[in-house]
C-alpha cells in the first residue's frame, strides 16, 4: 500500500514542478489578474493566459505531440491543445479572425476621410525600424522580419508572417504580439501624451460626411483587386478582410456576416487564444531570445503608435488646427482598441471631444497597412 502510495505521489504534478514551470504559472495568474479585474481586453487575455497556465501544468500533456511507431501507426494521440495550434502553426486560424473583423467592422470613416491612409501607413514605421534593430541584433533578416509585425499591434498577421518566415519563433512572437494588443490601453498614452500639447488634445474634428451603400460595397471589391495585384502575398488576410466586409455591407448576406462576426469568430478567438497561451512553455518561453523578442516587440509597438501620433501632428498643422493628432495613434491596427484610446485620451483633455468614429479611419487603415507591410515582406523574403 506504501508502496503505490509513492507511486501515486510520483505520478501527480507536484513531483515534476521546477521552477521554470512555477515561475510561468505564476505569469499566467498575473495576466488573468489583469484580464479579468483590470479588464485589459479580456476576450484576447483570458483565453491566453489560461491556454499558458494549462501547458505549464507538469504531466498535463496538453501540447505533447501524437507518438507514431514505425509502421507510421497513431500509439499515442497528442494533447487536446496540440490539435488546436495546427490553425496558428498552418496559417490558418489568422485569416478566419480577419474574416471576422471584416463583418464586424465599419470601414466608412476611412472611406469618408481618407487621408487617414497616411496615419496608418506612418504607424507601420515600428515594423521596419524594429527589422532593422532585431537584425543587428543578430537574428536572421526572415525572423526579424517575424519580429517587426508586431509593431504594427495585429495578432493574426504576426502569426501569420512568423508561421512562414519564422516558424521556430512562432510561440514567442504570437505571445509578445497578443500581449501586446491586450495592454494597448496601458502602453499607448504616455506616448500620445508625451507626443502632443494639450491644445492638440483637445481639438474637437468636424463630423464626417455621409457614405452611401454604393461607396461600401465597392470600397472591399477595389481594395482586394489593388492591393492583391500590388501584394499578391497580402491576399489571405486582405482577402478575408475585405470579404468579411462585403458580406457585411452588401445587405443580403446578414446571416453570413453575422455568423462570421461572432460565431466563427468567437470559436476561432477561444481556439487560438488557448493554443497561442499554451505554446508559451517553460522550455520555450524562458529564454535570452524570448527576451530580446519581447523587448523588440515592445519598442516597434511604441516607434508604430509614435510614427501615427506624429503624422497627426503634421496634419495638424497643415490642416490648420482642424486633425486632433490623438487619432495617429489609431493607426496600429488593434481594432477597435486603439480607437477606443483615442478617444479616452481626446475626452481627458476635453469633455466635450468625441474621436472614436475619427478614429476607427485611421484604425482600419492600420489593420489595411500591417497586412500589406506583411506581405512585402513576405515577397521580399518568403520561399
Amino acid at each position: 500500500m506504501l508502496e503505490k502510495l509513492v507511486l501515486f505521489l510520483e505520478s501527480t504534478g507536484f513531483f515534476a514542478l521546477d521552477w521554470q514551470h512555477g515561475l510561468m504559472i505564476v505569469i499566467a495568474c498575473v495576466l488573468l489578474y489583469l484580464g479579468i479585474f483590470k479588464k485589459y481586453e479580456p476576450l484576447l487575455l483570458i483565453p491566453i493566459s489560461f491556454g499558458m497556465l494549462l501547458a505549464n501544468l507538469p504531466l498535463g500533456g496538453v501540447m505533447n505531440n501524437p507518438v507514431y511507431n514505425a509502421a507510421g501507426e497513431l500509439t499515442t494521440p497528442g494533447g487536446l491543445i496540440h490539435y488546436f495550434y495546427q490553425g496558428v502553426k498552418l496559417g490558418i486560424f489568422p485569416p478566419l479572425i480577419f474574416l471576422g473583423i471584416g463583418a464586424m467592422t465599419d470601414f466608412g470613416p476611412l472611406i469618408a476621410n481618407p487621408i487617414t491612409l497616411l496615419l496608418g501607413a506612418a504607424a507601420q514605421l515600428g515594423i521596419f525600424l524594429t527589422l532593422i534593430g532585431a537584425i543587428l541584433l543578430g537574428f536572421s533578416p526572415e525572423q526579424a522580419a517575424a519580429i517587426g509585425i508586431i509593431g504594427g499591434a495585429d495578432g493574426p498577421t504576426a502569426i501569420y508572417t512568423a508561421s512562414i518566415l519564422a516558424p521556430e519563433l512562432l510561440s514567442s512572437i504570437a505571445i509578445a504580439a497578443y500581449s501586446y494588443m491586450a495592454l494597448v490601453p496601458l502602453i499607448q498614452p504616455p506616448i500620445m501624451r508625451a507626443l502632443t500639447t494639450k491644445a492638440e488634445r483637445e481639438v474637437v474634428m468636424e463630423q464626417l460626411r455621409p457614405v452611401s451603400k454604393l461607396e461600401k460595397i465597392l470600397f472591399p471589391i477595389v481594395v482586394v483587386i489593388i492591393t492583391g495585384l500590388v501584394v499578391p502575398a497580402a491576399v489571405p488576410l486582405l482577402g478575408m478582410l475585405m470579404f468579411g466586409n462585403l458580406l457585411r455591407e452588401c445587405g443580403l448576406t446578414d446571416r453570413l456576416s453575422k455568423t462570421a462576426a461572432n460565431d466563427l469568430n468567437n470559436i476561432i478567438v477561444i481556439l487560438l487564444g488557448t493554443a497561442v497561451g499554451a505554446s508559451a512553455t517553460a522550455e520555450n518561453f524562458l529564454t535570452p531570445r524570448t527576451l530580446f523578442i519581447i523587448m523588440l516587440g515592445l519598442v516597434a509597438f511604441a516607434f508604430g503608435t509614435a510614427g501615427g501620433v506624429l503624422m497627426g501632428k503634421l496634419m495638424y498643422y497643415l490642416s490648420g488646427g482642424k486633425i486632433n493628432p490623438l487619432i495617429g495613434s489609431a493607426g496600429v491596427s488593434a481594432v477597435p482598441m486603439a480607437a477606443r484610446v483615442s478617444q479616452m485620451e481626446g475626452q481627458k483633455a476635453n469633455p466635450n471631444n468625441y474621436l472614436l468614429m475619427h478614429a476607427m479611419g485611421p484604425n482600419v487603415a492600420g489593420v489595411i497597412g500591417s497586412a500589406v507591410a506583411a506581405g512585402i515582406l513576405l515577397s521580399m523574403l518568403g520561399n
